[in-house]
């Protein structure tokens, strides 16, 4: 029996240099996307950047900063305010599907973190209105 603590998946796929990758690539898609550009104020890309990061790396068994920072993640409440219908979710998943390409995953750790941002992207959906045409509705 060994006494050693399990390697989280944060670990396994390289940690803080990963996720600050593929979440960096992310949003380089999402900055030349019209549609989801209007859930983010421009003035605060980088603190998206920094709390995706943030969630994902304590999601993945990486450092507790996001909670420590921001409290529980309650991803649905946090998202209620932004018109998510499946466009939306669509093109979110695009971008991280391209992002995730780009950092090169081992096929192991790629499956299991698309399917958990599959999961997560479905789950936010609160509407299915189609997307409003201005930032201002």
């Amino acid at each position: 029996m060994s006494d050693a603590a399990p390697i989280s998946f944060y670990d396994e796929v390289g940690g803080h240099d990963v996720f600050a990758r593929l979440v960096h690539y992310f949003y380089e898609g999402v900055a030349e996307d019209e549609v989801l550009m209007r859930m983010y104020p421009s003035y605060d890309m980088d603190g998206a950047e920094e709390r995706l990061r943030m969630f994902l790396e304590q999601y993945w068994g990486g450092p507790g900063t996001y909670s420590e920072r921001r409290g529980h993640p309650r991803l649905r409440m946090r998202h209620v305010a932004f018109h998510v219908n499946p466009d939306a979710r669509d093109r979110w998943l695009g971008h991280m599907r391209e992002a995730m390409d780009r950092v090169q995953l081992a096929p192991i750790h790629d499956a299991t973190l698309w399917d958990y941002l599959q999961r997560a992207a479905y789950s936010l959906v609160n509407t299915f209105e189609p997307t409003p045409t201005s930032k201002e509705t």
